[in-house]
């Protein structure tokens, strides 16, 4: 999972402090972003081609944010440098089962034309200032978090969007927030973001019935347990567990996580303390979870269990983490393929995300050949009945267990064909966080779009309302009348019905409301996300994409 096949403490203490002050040299920020504009002129120094430059980017920045941290610098480099000496810039330079990682490793830095005398320079003029770090510069404590603790109102300068996720927080600050916040979006769809759900690592959710075998998917793709991991052959997992990067290794309750600024988890509060009870926050070191986060949950209940009730909205806690995460794994296991009510309300609150599910057929292992081939096909026609769409899910086989696994008795084919569904699988985790920047835009696109038609919804209904008498009875009406009112607003604003909510979802949630309080329809709000959507978000892409074209 790591992009970087030579670790930057590897590397000799001088070329260390030379790349770092290189580093804090071309980023002119100094905010440990280096931009398309900064590269323009610090790779200049290389005299490498132009197409070379151009492929030096694309695979440095491979997280398509718009700028390279340290660590992608770094490789940048090392790239100019292979480059100066005659090798084709490719993607295969960094794989992690490269034959050149050790060329690599052992390469010097590139030779930047004239740049040792611009060092010189900015020494003499900060002498007292020589002494330069090893420790790679981190972004400073964002200035974008003070963007979220002021008015929705100030305006904020181009100068201090560095990045394209800092771009959709000043459209989302300055745009679309104010929309949610007129038409309660926050209160009827998702909560208003904060600065750390634009920052968040990429997500994973594992969802699935009891013992099939989630936990040990985590514990696989960790090659360890994670703390408070229980695996057992009935309902072991009870919570809700986040398991993330952290320097030591902890569990953290959910009622303080969720107070936490510096986490994104915050909307979670609205499910109520029988749901905080039953979360917490497992970190620890690892290099896979400075990449991605992984979110176990409790085993979806089946048969005689489904009876107990639980204390908190299961359904919807799996929908709210269904948008904010970048991919979703339905597990089934070859002895439980029986998709149970409450399986069914859990992969229904996926809709609208179905490009991020996919389904795990685990322990293959334990049947032969021609049984999994039967199973297959059951699986397909169960999912479905419950999906209800044309378009095939994907479905990776495999067995992903701890322990060694014996494939002897699931004939000739079976232990090919596992890891090569395995292998697949990986190379979709591996591209997370390559396509976690294009996801935020997708789902901030999304979530645009979903506010607009909130706001046209609440906005009909308060026009709907006498102006003096008989308030009562006419809400009661528009509430039972929910779906012709919906009909309504579609015809008038020519939108598809399929981007409006649920409506016995949205008939629940305002029932607790006045609908004379709504606001009316305020134009200007619902032209400055049009401009967003039709032009802002356009042009920040074009701002922040490959400088070499």
């Amino acid at each position: 999972m790591d992009l970087a096949i030579v670790p930057f403490d590897s590397f000799p203490k001088d070329q260390q402090m030379l790349y770092q002050e290189w580093f804090n040299y071309a980023d002119s920020d100094g905010d440990g972003r280096f931009t398309g504009s900064d590269a323009t002129k610090f790779f200049a120094m290389s005299n490498l081609s132009r197409q070379d430059l151009r492929q030096v980017w694309a695979i440095a920045d491979t997280k398509r944010q718009g700028y390279l941290d340290f660590q992608e610098f770094v490789i940048a480099m090392q790239l100019m440098s292979a480059a100066q000496s005659g090798e084709p810039i490719t993607h295969d330079l960094i794989s992690s089962d490269c034959k050149f990682s050790h060329y690599l490793k052992n390469l010097k830095p590139p030779k930047m034309e004239g740049l040792d005398k611009l060092l010189a320079k900015k020494r003499n003029k900060h002498k007292e200032n020589d002494t330069i770090s090893n420790v790679p510069p981190s972004p400073s404590p964002s200035i974008s978090s003070k963007w979220f603790a002021s008015k929705s109102s100030q305006k904020i300068p181009a100068s201090a969007v560095t990045s394209i996720i800092d771009g959709l927080k000043k459209l989302y600050i300055q745009k679309l927030r104010p929309l949610e916040a007129t038409y309660r979006f926050n209160d009827f769809v998702s909560p208003l973001l904060t600065n750390s759900d634009f920052d968040a690592k990429p997500m994973v959710l594992l969802l699935g019935q009891y013992s099939t075998g989630k936990t040990t998917f985590i514990k696989h793709m960790l090659n360890t347990n994670y703390p408070g991991a229980h695996i057992g052959p009935e309902p072991t997992t009870d919570r809700f567990v986040v398991v993330m990067a952290g320097p030591d290794e902890r569990s953290i309750p959910g009622n303080t996580i969720a107070v936490q600024a510096d986490m994104p988890f915050s909307g979670l509060s609205s499910f109520g303390s029988a749901f905080l009870s039953k979360f917490e926050c497992s970190q620890m070191p690892h290099p896979l979870l400075e990449e991605i986060t992984f979110v176990d949950s409790p085993g979806v209940l089946s048969g005689e269990k489904q009876r107990t009730q639980r204390a908190y909205d299961f359904t919807g806690v799996t929908s709210w983490f269904a948008a904010k995460c970048d991919l979703i794994l339905l597990l089934f296991d070859p002895h439980k393929l029986d998709v149970s009510d409450e399986f069914k309300r859990v992969i229904s609150s996926l809709r609208g995300h179905d490009d991020k599910i996919r389904v795990v057929l685990n322990k293959a292992h334990q049947v032969d050949t021609q049984q999994l081939m039967r199973i297959y096909g059951a699986l397909m026609w169960s999912l479905g009945k419950v999906l209800n769409t044309p378009e095939v899910m994907r479905v990776y086989i495999g067995s992903f267990n701890d322990k060694p696994i014996d494939y002897a008795d699931n004939g000739p084919l079976g232990g090919e064909l596992f890891e090569k569904e395995q292998d697949d699988l990986l190379l979709d985790l591996k591209d997370i966080p390559r396509k976690a920047c294009d996801r935020k835009i997708n789902e901030f696109v999304k979530r645009a779009r979903a506010a607009k038609i909130h706001a046209y919804i609440i906005s009909h209904l308060k026009k709907q309302m006498p102006s003096i008498m008989g308030k009562t009875k006419a809400q009661e009406k528009l509430i039972a009348n929910l779906e012709g009112e919906f009909a309504k607003v579609q015809r008038e604003f020519h939108l598809p019905p399929g981007d409006f909510p649920n409506v016995e979802e949205f008939r629940e949630k305002l029932r607790g409301y006045n609908i004379d309080k709504f606001e009316r329809l305020r134009p200007k709000l619902i032209d400055a996300v049009d401009d967003m959507l039709g032009y802002d978000i356009p042009n920040l892409l074009k701002t922040f994409r490959n400088p070499y074209g």
